[in-house]
């Protein structure tokens, strides 16, 4: 069986695109966990790679769990309990590995990112929509929940009261709506949403590479965690930034008045 994701990279920006469209790109009852598993750790290790863009093949971003599955885990063949333990070592493992990946990471929605596909979408930094895009936090349809971290990355977005409603009536909003709610940050014509992204990218990869990992480490701590506690991780982490390489370039070329050369 071929890959779920594809794996490219040009320059400092890795391109992963979910690539079955015929089923619109399910995250469960095929390989897409351990795909995106050994991505991830595969970007962990190369510190060529400054920014990641993820997409979905075909019509769709992803349609999130596959029915199928769902009706082997409905059919009484597996115990509650083996369930249980399908969700902890299977999808639950890709929110915890994207929130800890400190590569930005750009969500470029094509198409219906629906349940777990729109889950996967909050679990990236930054999120652009095709005009054709459309989401739905819509497990309440099938009679379940958010098993993979939904009710606690979608309030974090677009707030609790909205995040409410799109959990409770599993119902569909289209892209200029998620644009004012603030679940994606800018709506495209369907054929510049790569591009876009891909410029985006640029822009983030153009950085000092370190400056850029180290901020979104402290942006996804500021999440959970106390002003003091962070206060302190932020003092740690610009003593380190005050050290390097590339931070003495940037000071270098500032009062130089000449572009920075940014090594990593």
């Amino acid at each position: 069986m071929p890959n779920f994701l594809l794996y490219t990279q040009q320059d400092h920006v890795v391109t992963l695109t979910m690539n079955e469209p015929e089923r619109r790109n399910p995250l469960t009852g095929n390989s897409a966990v351990a795909d995106f598993l050994e991505a991830i750790d595969r970007i962990h290790n190369d510190r060529s790679v400054r920014a990641v863009i993820l997409t979905g093949a075909g019509t769709a971003f992803s349609s999130g769990g596959d029915i199928k599955d769902m009706a082997r885990q409905s059919s009484g063949e597996v115990s509650g309990m083996q369930i249980r333990q399908e969700y902890r070592t299977g999808i639950q493992k890709l929110p915890l590995a994207l929130f800890n990946l400190e590569v930005p990471i750009i969500a470029a929605v094509n198409g219906a990112a629906i349940g777990a596909g729109l889950d996967l979408a909050c679990m990236c930094d930054i999120r652009i929509a095709s005009e054709h895009a459309k989401f739905a936090e819509s497990f309440v349809k099938l009679g379940i929940i958010p098993g993979d971290g939904g009710a606690w990355l979608l309030p974090r977005l677009i707030g609790l009261s909205r995040a409410s409603e799109m959990s409770f009536t599993g119902e569909m909003i289209g892209p200029e709506l998620a644009a004012s709610w603030g679940l994606v940050s800018r709506v495209v014509p369907a054929d510049q949403l790569l591009s876009t992204a891909n410029e985006l990218a640029q822009r983030i990869a153009a950085n000092p590479p370190h400056a850029v990992r180290l901020t979104k480490r402290l942006l996804r701590e500021a999440m959970h965690t106390r002003l003091d506690t962070l206060l302190e991780m932020a003092a740690a982490f610009q003593a380190m930034s005050h050290q390097t390489d590339d931070h003495k370039e940037a000071v270098a070329a500032f009062l130089g008045k000449r572009p920075p050369v940014f090594k990593g």
